[in-house]
């Protein structure tokens, strides 16, 4: 491979990456700030059930716009849909900073989730169109730590804002200026193909669901676009998959600051930087399965899956035993939690999006996955926040490790139906190549 188009790959899997994490800027502002929320309007009557309210129906909407924005990055390209997504999520995060009352929060983060549901669909399609199938669990754990590290560095940043001083409007403005200003360097530095630099194209997954059709960079109507995804079990298996991780996933990333104030003890600033304890360990484990995928199991990622979800189901039930304690023992439980499903979840809208998707039909894969995924998370904002409410944290967990059993018994269907009827030589990453 030529070396400039090495150099054009690295260039574009920073943008992707420093990219999507600036959009986790404008995303986890909003669970950073919840205890300051709660104690600026809790004589108003807003409480955690309302709170888990206004985040339920954002990840409703995000759900809605994965669908559809994923069907859009396939036809239009994702570089285009990756920086709009940028400049709606910047306005509608001044827009929350700007308002004081639940309904005009309801309003500003819904629309903040609809456009941010750009942001996952459009990095698939760039990263489709300029990488390898045989090193697509490695690219698409890298890009996946956009989210992770992304989520990571807002709550430490703005958790050292809140600590510094900062009252919740400061932070959601604050957020605003990061991310416009790496919106500014994404729209120079990302390219939509190698194509549009002169280089090659590169190679699809050979046993990607469009066949041989699912080398062509974008498809010739919505029936050619959906039709093989949909008449997939496999595909389906999926999406249940994601709906069960994403559940998990994201009661994890939005209540672990009020779970670690109200069980570890810890102060809102304190509690909103140790969170990052989560996205870090996750971190991890995405690189830990990236690499396993691709270069142990030739591309079974169902049976890497299934090896790394067992252990999370008992740990979620210690989870549920723990009472007020010190921070030791729930910052290791939240570690362990990160380190178990992390690495799986990532599998789902990154690199089996594009095994099964092919340069086709990618984003849209990716998109139905993560719709469906935040369809089952919606269920992580009202839900969870009504059960730590009336019944405890306890609570929460047990019905966490009852989802997670589910999730583990449709990983083995995958890896024993799906994955067992792929040769092995033709597996995603059998073959060794570049990216």
């Amino acid at each position: 491979m030529p070396r400039s188009k090495r150099r054009w790959q690295a260039v574009t899997l920073l943008s992707l990456v420093v990219g999507y994490a600036g959009y986790y800027v404008c995303r986890s502002n909003f669970s950073v700030v919840t205890p300051l929320l709660l104690d600026a309007f809790g004589e108003d009557g807003l409480d955690k059930a309302w709170i888990g309210f206004i985040s339920s129906v954002g990840v409703a909407f995000y759900a809605v716009g994965k669908v559809f924005n994923g069907a859009i990055a396939d036809f239009v390209g994702g570089r285009r849909v990756f920086l709009f997504g940028m400049v709606g999520s910047i306005a509608a995060t001044i827009a929350f900073g700007l308002g004081t009352g639940a309904a005009v929060f309801v309003g500003a983060w819904s629309a903040n989730r609809l456009v941010q549901s750009m942001g996952w669909p459009g990095l698939v399609k760039v990263a489709a169109r300029w990488f390898s199938h045989q090193s697509y669990g490695r690219v698409m754990g890298f890009l996946s730590l956009s989210f992770l590290f992304g989520d990571a560095a807002a709550r430490l940043l703005l958790g050292q804002a809140i600590a510094y001083g900062f009252g919740w409007q400061d932070v959601f403005f604050f957020s605003a200026a990061v991310l416009g200003g790496i919106a500014l360097v994404n729209a120079v530095t990302l390219k939509d193909s190698p194509q549009a630099l002169g280089f090659a194209a590169t190679a699809v997954n050979p046993n990607n669901l469009f066949g041989p059709d699912g080398d062509a960079p974008r498809p010739e109507g919505v029936r050619d676009l959906l039709g093989p995804l949909l008449r997939s079990g496999s595909f389906w298996v999926v999406m249940f998959l994601s709906a069960g991780m994403t559940l998990i996933r994201h009661s994890f990333t939005f209540w672990t600051p009020t779970f670690l104030v109200e069980v570890a003890g810890m102060s809102a600033s304190d509690a909103a930087q140790y969170s990052l304890v989560y996205p870090l360990l996750g971190g991890v484990s995405v690189l830990f399965v990236g690499h396993v995928s691709d270069r142990w199991t030739a591309g079974r990622r169902g049976l890497v899956m299934t090896v790394v979800l067992a252990p999370l189901v008992p740990t979620l039930i210690l989870m549920s035993t723990l009472e007020t304690t010190g921070a030791l023992v729930p910052l290791l439980l939240v570690s362990a939690s990160a380190f178990l499903l992390i690495g799986p979840y990532s599998f789902l809208s990154g690199a089996m999006a594009l095994d099964l998707g092919g340069k086709k039909g990618s984003s849209t894969a990716a998109g139905l996955i993560d719709g469906a995924g935040y369809t089952g998370a919606i269920l992580s904002g009202g839900a969870v926040g009504w059960g730590a409410q009336h019944f405890g944290w306890s609570w929460v967990f047990i019905a966490l490790a009852a989802v997670a059993t589910l999730t583990l018994i449709a990983a083995i269907v995958y890896w024993r139906y799906h994955e067992a009827a792929v040769p092995k030589t033709a597996a995603p990453g059998a073959a060794k190549g570049t990216a």
